[in-house]
């Protein structure tokens, strides 16, 4: 048999990255913790080695997720971490990534009840009406806002030209009545 090389072919006009970083698309920090992380998984399922981090890298990963909650433009050096510190901040990330409640209502119900707790369980005055604060300021207790309704009518047009003239009469015999008695007539 014959050792047969298949070249693709290539075309001439489109130009070839000189390296394979050159190639890599721009990764934002997280993207690019993600991809490692996910390349880190997939290694460990592959070979059956556990990625289990160690103290030091757990606090290694802490640190490193700080300053980067701190300094968002931050761009770590990944590389230069161990796998099971990678791994383990990117667990981090993606647990304060994840959506905690679908819907708003939950979150507004869970600050409810949660000041509630706060008022019914407070050490002094203080944090009792502090919370009792919060509660009322919150949409829907409206406690502490001032209201101010308005009615609004709707008429049709024959009915406001005819309130319209009424208010008009109105004013010229106020107006009328005021000249009379200011010139004395």
């Amino acid at each position: 048999m014959d050792d047969c090389q298949i070249v693709p072919q290539l075309d001439e006009d489109i130009p070839l990255p000189a390296s394979a970083l050159e190639a890599l698309p721009e990764l934002s920090p997280q993207e690019e913790l993600q991809m490692r992380a996910r390349t880190i998984k997939l290694i460990s399922d592959l070979t059956g080695k556990s990625i289990a981090p160690t103290g030091d890298e757990a606090e290694q990963a802490t640190a490193l997720a700080r300053k980067m909650i701190e300094d968002p433009e931050l761009r770590p050096d990944f590389a230069t971490y161990p796998n099971e510190t990678i791994a383990y901040l990117a667990g981090m990330v993606t647990q304060m990534n994840h959506q905690i409640v679908n819907e708003l209502s939950d979150l507004k119900l869970y600050v409810v009840n949660k000041l509630v707790f706060e008022v019914e369980h407070a050490k002094d005055a203080k944090s009792r009406i502090s919370a009792l604060s919060k509660l009322g300021e919150i949409d829907g207790v409206d406690a502490f806002k001032k209201r101010t309704e308005m009615t609004v009518k709707v008429l049709p047009i024959e009915e406001v030209e005819k309130e319209l003239m009424q208010t008009l009469e109105l004013i010229e015999d106020v107006d009328y009545k005021q000249v009379e008695n200011q010139s004395g007539v």
